[in-house]
């Protein structure tokens, strides 16, 4: 018989989550989530590493620290959340980002289309 401490246990059921989690959203159709994002997001926000608009870039976005893009504005809300951007918290905020980040600055109300997340989560999964 193994022995496995409760922690380590844990550890290892939070990376099987978040690799479940991962393939999920690699599941997403990435050319329509590339038509999401020019609908619901490059207004505001550029893919290429570098170019910030209103927001940050989303090059990268994906395991990155919240407010950590160089010459990006952010609320002091966002930078205080400790968030690293896993495909769950984009999730989440792109459903309703004052919601996951109350005081923060983005002006979107959200995305309530489950698929249409799915499918920007695997665009934005493929930039990097």
């Amino acid at each position: 018989m193994i022995r496995i401490s409760r922690s380590s246990l844990a550890t290892v059921l939070a990376a099987l989550a978040c690799t479940l989690t991962l393939e999920a959203h690699a599941a997403g159709d990435v050319e329509k989530g590339k038509d999401v994002f020019a609908t619901e997001c490059a207004e505001c926000h550029s893919v290429r590493e570098g170019k910030n608009k209103k927001g940050p870039s989303l090059f990268g976005v994906v395991g990155r620290k919240a407010g950590t893009v160089a010459d990006a504005s952010y609320s002091d809300a966002l930078k205080a959340s400790g968030i690293t951007w896993t495909p769950d918290k984009i999730d989440a905020y792109v459903t309703a980002p004052k919601k996951l980040v109350p005081g923060g600055k983005m002006k979107y109300d959200g995305l309530a289309s489950v698929a249409e997340r799915t499918e920007l989560l695997a665009y934005l999964a493929t930039l990097k």
